[in-house]
């Protein structure tokens, strides 16, 4: 790439965790964006009178706009992405004594959404270049009562969506994509989302597309978009009466203000993920010739990562023992937001590690083999939590040189490791 970061020497400098000067002390772009675009279109939603509706015209025009950008006939506009999952299993009618495979290293919400439905999550390990549920590790955790698998996209980076797909379509299961990190990812050119049954995203204020809080289901699906429309809207039927509702479903219906923040910023999403894209070349070059740190492989079947995430492996023994927590925190003070990824494998999570649910509910014995949360064996899983720092995705909208000065942090983190490490 075209910006060299500026070469940190030995013995000039000192770490502004201990009083040195900070690389930065500009921010980098502020997350969540604010708009003209956006700010009239909030404007235009509450003149027009019409705030929330299961129908409202900038809500079906957001689901419509939405899904046809993912690849997908129908979208379903709601109040979160743990939602947007649970509709999506019960669309599928999936419930009591069913499992869903999840991976280890993922949020919670994947895997405490299949208890929303009182379904058991069986959790599996990830591959060693990408972070994205294994495969191979799918397959071998298939029971007779497996029913789903939810692969995620974490970071931004499509799963292995060839094989997944393959093995479900093998074994009878149901595919719900988990692309909470993955607005406009594509795999061979085609948006995530739309290889399984569903696709899920989140608009949570940290996601690349938010309305402070949100989610969209998209599929192909007639039947099941009905379903999922019905769930999302009270239980009410698309074609029945008002005050007739014919299974159990909720008021999950994302409002018209929601919606016309989305859509404003539908319009700016290619132009945000080629940013992106290019902030992670920067940084993988950079940061890839430094010793001790390892930027997170590429798929070349991934024809667009999503980045909600910038992810590289951290080895304390090339900083001289330096933690990765003491690494993180010494980033932070030179002004780059750098944080450690997830800490414990999710089954370690006490909902899970000492079964904070509803057995009964469940339908499962407290001894039920399967599950061992809290001892699970998922050695990739463990890596990943022990090694991954993650930028996050607003840093890398900034410019070329915003970006270099990653680099250059780490740099003289790397040149005054030692300091750090006598005065931890």
């Amino acid at each position: 790439m075209p910006v060299v970061p500026t070469p940190v020497g030995d013995s000039a400098v000192r770490s502004a965790l201990v009083g040195g000067t900070p690389v930065r002390t500009t921010p980098f772009p502020s997350w969540p964006p604010v708009s003209d675009a956006m700010t009239r279109a909030v404007a235009e939603v509450a003149e027009a009178g019409v705030w929330s509706a299961a129908d409202g015209p900038v809500k079906t025009r957001f689901e419509r706009e939405f899904a046809e950008y993912h690849g997908a006939r129908h979208g379903l506009a709601v109040c979160n992405g743990t939602i947007s999952l649970e509709i999506a299993l019960k669309s599928l009618g999936i419930g009591s004594r069913d499992e869903v495979i999840v991976p280890g290293y993922t949020f919670l919400a994947t895997a405490t959404a299949v208890l929303g439905v009182n379904a058991l999550p069986i959790f599996v390990d990830i591959d060693p270049e990408f972070g994205c549920l294994d495969p191979a590790a799918l397959e071998a955790a298939i029971t007779p009562r497996t029913r789903a698998v939810i692969p995620v996209h974490l970071a931004g980076h499509p799963a292995d969506l060839d094989r997944i797909t393959s093995i479900a379509v093998k074994h009878g299961l149901a595919v719900i994509e988990d692309a909470a990190h993955a607005h406009g990812a594509s795999w061979r050119g085609q948006r995530v989302g739309s290889f399984g049954d569903f696709g899920s995203w989140s608009f949570q204020a940290s996601k690349n597309m938010t309305s402070g809080e949100g989610g969209i289901l998209v599929t192909s699906d007639d039947a099941l978009a009905d379903k999922a429309w019905s769930f999302h809207h009270c239980g009410r039927a698309r074609q029945g009466e008002w005050y007739d509702h014919g299974i159990l479903g909720g008021n999950y219906r994302l409002t018209e203000f929601q919606s016309a923040l989305l859509l404003a910023q539908l319009a700016n999403l290619d132009h945000d993920l080629a940013r992106r894209e290019r902030s992670a070349a920067i940084l993988d070059e950079g940061l890839g010739r430094i010793d001790g740190l390892a930027p997170l492989a590429r798929d070349p079947r991934c024809t667009t990562h999503g980045y909600h995430l910038y992810q590289f492996r951290y080895d304390p023994d090339a900083f001289g023992g330096l933690s990765r927590a003491r690494f993180t925190e010494a980033l932070q003070a030179e002004g780059i937001p750098a944080t450690p990824g997830y800490a414990v494998p999710l089954d370690r999570q006490g909902v899970f590690a000492e079964r904070r649910f509803d057995l009964r509910a469940t339908g499962y014995d407290p001894d039920y083999p399967p599950t061992r949360y809290g001892t699970l064996d998922l050695p990739v899983t463990e890596r990943f939590c022990a090694e991954l720092v993650w930028i996050p995705q607003h840093v890398l909208l900034g410019s070329d040189d915003d970006i270099a000065d990653i680099v250059t942090a780490a740099e003289k983190v790397k040149a005054v490791a030692h300091t750090l490490v006598d005065a931890a």
